[in-house]
């Protein structure tokens, strides 16, 4: 090769000596590193040269064309390092195409960034090597990172929150990791457990894992490795019956890649897994290079029979191969080609290549669809689609339907698996019980020693049974008692906690309050109780001795609602009656006096002034119902108080123990205690019992008789207290907000959303509330007699639909009266006070000394005189109202008043 030079330069010289346009095309050296030792990167050589032979062909006037200078790596990472640096030191290439694995393409990507030799790696390797770090190492092939969102959007939609990796212990398979854990916290996802493999793992200690794998109880397992290895992963496991119902395994794209080459007994290891590749459209020219290439291969490696249909790898490797051509055959590389000519020709470079269009975005192949495959039968059948923008979708169609297509998953099964088994190793689940003294509504376990077997009941119980029969799902279990755990509760939920090591329980059933310390160690379904913390206190006997005890029996509102109406009707019939009825006449203080006295009679219906309108008549006949409900009631509620004992609670607030430093207590070995003493009570003031028989012993004897004032606990205990003790006792003082009681499992336990969602449905919440009846008793019972202590006091709100009658019939009485007086009235006044013009004001004040000061028929001649000023014994009545004098005619006399001057 490196002799051809000069007959080449003979030959050039010829031509152009003998006139001839022809070019002669100059070399551009390229190193190709591979393993040729194994098929995958046989097919890779061919690849590339096929992809030469292809643009030379459609690009006859290339004036640059690519010499390969090909290196075997054997697979050998050291041996992968000193081929890549003899073709640069020796071989002088502008550029290097390969390797196939990550960890030879790690080392290589080191030299080609030390030695400004641009290296267009074919190896999915990890996003870490980006071109910040290293600019003269492109990806060619995607990097790692891009599936981890696609395999985040399959766990999510099928609601598998756990779930297990199994990876290649190489920079491939490692590479993932990081972005995967990253993207699953956004989807609510963990990793509950993760297993490297060595590419060279033997087959005992792969059974290892496999077995340890099964022992697992989530059934979810990520597979990240090469289709060589991953092979034999799936062959051990489908001979560990890891290939049956339950089970859910989806493989990443180094498998899905190649998915299409595998041989038929691997892909018989294969059946029911999910799997994912870039999306390849299956054009006439792909399938133009695939019949070409199976041709091709079979002649350059007679010893392989069975040539399979070129993977997706391959179909990058003849994308690569043709850019680096192109890009040497750009003007960008016109004048003279250096490593860097070359880095920036085939950044730029764009195409429509075999494996979609090429275009490295920062280094990297930029890829938009995803093509997820059901392996089935003999090969691969595409069940959907996936791009970043628009998620899963069964289509690549322009209405995309949401979704995939039906699976069939390990077993053949047509139903999704639920992803997880508690119940792996074949026992069923160990439920932890603490065993109480007291309160034993909630939990309470009895041992009989005849069948040596404990029973196990109580209201936790009912609701813990309830809600796994309401699960989708059969989940076997059983109660496993724990001694007198009183005061040892933490020591449960370690049991818990430290499932992995010890193997003792697999959750917690109790009442067991949710905190802040215990979520730290396992998780908590949502609380299935009232969540608070509140007090109990001794009811005391009221005396009724008090002077002002007549005014208890209504409220202060409902006293002062009252006096306004009084007010308000005798106002109402006064302006009704008083133009037209003599017993309403008469000086100012006289008629302010008589609106009071008719409106106050009426309380006792001892009225004696005859009513001459109708319209006053219907206010007083609604008036005197109100009257009468409202003293009857009054009667009613002081004999009520004056006869019957009342009860008020000793304590009203919490303030009030602090202030007088009383003796509190609290349930012993509970979170009340802490939270006491967060509130400010010193904890000699403390005092803890066991017992609803021993709260109601400290409450009677009370703080100054080695009792307490008060017991603070969490509302289930302070129901069952009550359930016992209704009379006598009362829950009062503010509720503070508490965990509330839940069941205890290991975090990351798949029943822990299940049994949470199982909590919100609306029908286990009614049944939920016959347990808590079975258990609690009815609450309206006890209630109803607590409710009693202040009954006998009488609201507003009791009589507000009679004021509300009231109100609303003296208003449309006076209403009417008001506008028939206008009606009558308005061509009078106009005529007598023109001088008033538009003011309203002064208008307004005409009217209404015309309203008080019109005529009165019978009325004594010293009324009269008190009225208004006779004047020269005349029939005339004359006003001067604002300045403007008007005559009033009566029987032929004028009387002359002034008003406002």
């Amino acid at each position: 090769m490196a002799g051809s030079g000069l007959p080449c330069l003979a030959l050039a010289l010829l031509i152009l000596v003998s006139s001839s346009s022809t070019t002669v095309a100059s070399s551009v050296r390229v190193g190709v590193v591979l393993d040729l030792t194994n098929d995958a990167g046989k097919k890779s050589l061919t690849c590339i040269n096929m992809a030469l032979d292809d643009f030379y062909a459609a690009h006859a006037n290339a004036t640059r064309r690519v010499d390969l200078r090909v290196r075997d790596s054997r697979g050998d990472v050291v041996t992968a390092a000193h081929a890549a640096d003899d073709l640069i030191q020796n071989d002088r290439v502008q550029s290097i195409i390969g390797p196939l694995t990550s960890v030879e393409a790690e080392f290589i990507a080191y030299l080609g960034n030390h030695t400004l030799t641009p290296i267009l790696s074919l190896s999915p390797v990890s996003s870490a090597l980006t071109t910040s770090l290293m600019p003269f190492f492109l990806h060619t092939a995607p990097i790692d990172s891009y599936q981890t969102e696609l395999i985040a959007a399959i766990l999510d939609m099928f609601t598998w929150r756990t779930s297990i990796l199994v990876y290649e212990d190489s920079p491939y398979g490692v590479g993932i990791l990081p972005e995967l854990l990253h993207i699953l916290q956004d989807y609510n996802t963990r990793i509950t457990n993760s297993v490297a493999l060595p590419v060279d793992v033997t087959e005992d200690d792969l059974d290892t894992v496999i077995h340890n794998l099964k022992e697992q109880p989530t059934r979810v397992l990520i597979v990240h490795m090469l289709s060589d290895l991953a092979a034999r992963v799936f062959k051990r496991a489908m001979l560990a019956g890891m290939m049956s119902d339950g089970y859910v395994w989806i493989a990443t794209a180094g498998i899905g890649s190649d998915v299409d080459s595998l041989s038929p007994d691997r892909v018989d290891h294969m059946q029911g897994i999910i799997t994912f590749r870039p999306y390849i459209q299956t054009t006439g020219r792909v399938l133009n290079f695939t019949t070409r290439f199976k041709k091709r291969f079979q002649l350059e490696n007679p010893s392989i029979r069975v040539v399979h249909d070129p993977s997706v790898p391959l179909l990058w490797a003849y994308d690569t191969a043709w850019a680096l051509a192109a890009a040497v055959n750009t003007n960008r590389v016109s004048s003279s080609v250096t490593s860097r000519t070359v880095l920036d020709s085939v950044l730029n470079i764009t195409f429509d290549g075999l494996a979609g269009q090429f275009r490295l975005v920062n280094g990297q192949l930029q890829l938009s669809t995803y093509e997820l495959v059901n392996i089935i039968g003999k090969g691969a059948r595409t069940v959907g689609f996936w791009m970043p923008e628009y998620g899963i979708f069964k289509n690549l169609k322009d209405n995309n339907e949401k979704g995939l297509k039906q699976i069939l998953w390990p077993g053949d099964l047509a139903i999704a698996p639920k992803g997880w088994d508690m119940s792996s190793n074949g026992r069923p689940l160990r439920i932890a019980i603490p065993s109480k003294h007291g309160f034993k509504q909630l939990v309470d376990v009895s041992y009989s020693p005849t069948s040596n077997t404990s029973t196990v009941t109580g209201y936790c119980i009912d609701i813990f049974s309830m809600l796994m029969k309401s699960l989708s799902f059969p989940v076997s279990y059983q109660y496993v008692p724990f001694g007198d755990s009183t005061t040892s509760y933490n020591s449960l939920l370690n049991l818990v906690y430290d499932k992995p090591r010890l193997q003792k329980v697999d959750a917690m059933v109790g009442d067991t309050t949710i905190s802040t310390s215990r979520m730290n160690k396992v998780a908590f379904t949502m609380p299935f109780t009232d969540t608070g913390l509140s007090m109990i206190v001794v009811l005391k006997k009221e005396t009724s001795g008090s002077m002002w005890i007549f005014l208890q029996p209504l409220t202060s509102t409902l006293w002062i609602v009252s006096l306004v109406f009084f007010f308000f009707t005798g106002f109402v019939v006064w302006v009704i009656e008083h133009r037209i009825n003599p017993e309403f006449y008469g000086m100012p203080s006289q008629q302010f006096g008589i609106i009071f006295y008719f409106a106050f009679s009426t309380l006792v219906f001892s009225h004696k002034e005859k009513l001459e309108s109708n319209l006053s008549r219907f206010v007083v006949i609604i008036w005197v119902f109100v009257v009468l409900i409202l003293t009857s009631s009054y009667t009613a509620s002081l004999t009520s108080m004056l006869t019957v004992q009342r009860l008020q609670p000793t304590v009203n607030s919490v303030q009030d123990l602090l202030r007088n430093g009383d003796y509190v207590g609290y349930q012993r070995g509970s979170t009340v205690g802490y939270w006491l003493e967060e509130m400010g009570f010193h904890r000699k003031n403390l005092l803890g019992y066991d017992t609803v028989e021993e709260y109601a012993d400290a409450l009677q004897k009370g703080s100054e008789n080695g009792g307490v004032s008060a017991i603070f606990d969490e509302i289930p205990y302070l129901k069952i207290f009550l359930a016992k003790y209704c009379e006598g006792y009362t829950m009062v003082g503010p509720t503070y907000r508490l965990g509330g009681f839940g069941f205890a499992f290991p975090i990351g336990s798949p029943l822990v959303h299940d049994i949470s969602q199982a909590i919100m449905i609306p029908s286990v919440q009614e049944e939920m509330v016959q347990i808590e009846n079975k258990w609690f008793g009815d609450p309206g019972v006890c209630q109803s007699k607590r409710s009693s202590i202040n009954s006998s006091r009488l609201g507003f709100s009791n009589f507000s639909g009679l004021f509300l009658i009231s109100g609303v019939t003296s208003g449309l009485a006076l209403f009417i009266y008001l506008a028939i007086f206008v009606y009558q009235e308005q061509d009078r006044l106009k005529a007598e006070t023109p001088c008033t013009g538009s003011m309203s004001l002064k208008r307004l004040h005409a009217w209404l000394e015309r309203h008080i000061s019109t005529k009165h028929k019978g009325l004594p001649i010293a009324m009269v005189q008190e009225l208004g000023s006779e004047r020269n014994g005349q029939g005339i009545n004359q006003f001067q109202v604002d300045g403007c004098e008007v005559l009033e005619r009566n029987g032929g006399g004028a009387n002359h008043s002034q008003v406002d001057g």
